[in-house]
């Protein structure tokens, strides 16, 4: 922290620290940012970087009183949003604290400091009394007055080592009961791999994951003869085959035979992040093991029939298509399923 003492280096440093300023604050008037800082009534803590100033706050401290007003506050554009400034300001605190007996902190604000004062602490409740610093700092058209009450058991200068301390504690506890922080290694996949069970994903098993238990068994009833057969993955991936079909060939299908072309409505994948069409169907259902279950199938048509009325008007044809096309596969899985564990 220096002042206008004489010492030549001093003398450099706040030349260069006028010029951030006057860069930095183009409508505080050049005249008035070197009449302050070079008036010995005010101190300047810096923030070097390579020798050269980066950042600075200057600052008048009123011993009577226990508070010290801020007159100026910047962080040359380059070197922003790195914590100069949080830094600055808790060395200032911490110094103004120690060595003049500082209380509070008091600054008019323009409306782009507002918040960078507020995460420094600062309030725009004044609680300072107000015969304390009437007539002591000057007022500044447009600008927020904002105050900061320090503590004096807090080490400002300490404070990021502290945060650390306390979170290290916090998550040392937490693994006396976790093992959220263990990282196990991935699955290595090759072209060969068409399916992975998840108990052989590591550490699946150890935090707490259970294969699901089997479904309740159930038949399908056959179109052609209406017997009842097992459901098995055959059967089943027959029947999603047949109900698929019948989806395609029914006349309020049209709109979602194939993908919507973002070329003709360009604004579809902005509001459609999932989409979903018989096209897209056919191809899962032609892999075999994509739909291992009727409510994995069920899912994909519910999706398709939800982005079509989320995209369209209740009042065009293709929300009623979809509407239309709904019921009738609700009444195709209903027909084609001999029990009542499945809804649709």
């Amino acid at each position: 922290c220096i002042t206008n003492s004489g010492d030549v280096q001093d003398a450099m440093w706040l030349v260069s620290l006028k010029n951030l300023f006057a860069k930095q604050l183009p409508n505080m008037p050049k005249e008035y940012i070197v009449r302050l800082l070079m008036d010995r009534t005010h101190e300047s803590m810096l923030a070097l970087r390579c020798g050269e100033v980066v950042g600075g706050i200057t600052f008048r401290t009123f011993k009577r009183q226990l508070f010290a007003e801020i007159a100026f506050c910047a962080v040359t554009a380059s070197e922003q949003v790195k914590g100069y400034g949080t830094r600055l300001m808790n060395h200032v605190k911490e110094f103004s604290r120690e060595r003049h007996g500082t209380t509070h902190f008091l600054t008019y604000a323009d409306n782009n400091a507002v918040g960078y004062f507020v995460k420094q602490g600062f309030s725009k409740e004044i609680l300072l009394e107000r015969e304390k610093w009437h007539g002591y700092i000057k007022d500044y058209d447009g600008g927020t007055m904002m105050e900061c009450a320090l503590s004096h058991a807090l080490s400002y200068t300490d404070f990021p080592k502290v945060i650390r301390d306390q979170r290290a504690a916090v998550d040392a506890r937490l693994r006396q009961f976790s093992a959220s922080h263990v990282v196990y290694p991935g699955i290595k996949f090759n072209k060969s791999m068409r399916r992975v069970s998840p108990s052989q994903i590591p550490g699946l098993l150890e935090a707490g994951w259970a294969p699901p238990t089997p479904p309740h068994p159930f038949h399908l009833v056959r179109s052609s003869d209406l017997t009842l057969v097992d459901s098995t993955p055959a059967n089943i991936h027959a029947f999603l085959r047949e109900v698929h079909e019948s989806m395609m060939e029914h006349p309020d299908a049209w709109p979602f035979l194939e993908a919507v072309d973002a070329r003709e409505v360009p604004d579809y994948h902005d509001i459609i992040k999932d989409p979903v069409d018989l096209s897209l169907i056919k191809r899962r259902l032609a892999t075999g093991d994509f739909y291992l279950t009727l409510d994995i199938f069920a899912a994909d048509f519910l999706r398709m029939f939800e982005n079509c009325r989320l995209y369209n008007a209740p009042d065009t044809v293709y929300f009623k298509c979809a509407t239309k096309l709904e019921q009738y596969f609700e009444q195709k899985m209903a027909s084609g399923v001999a029990s009542n564990r499945h809804s649709f």
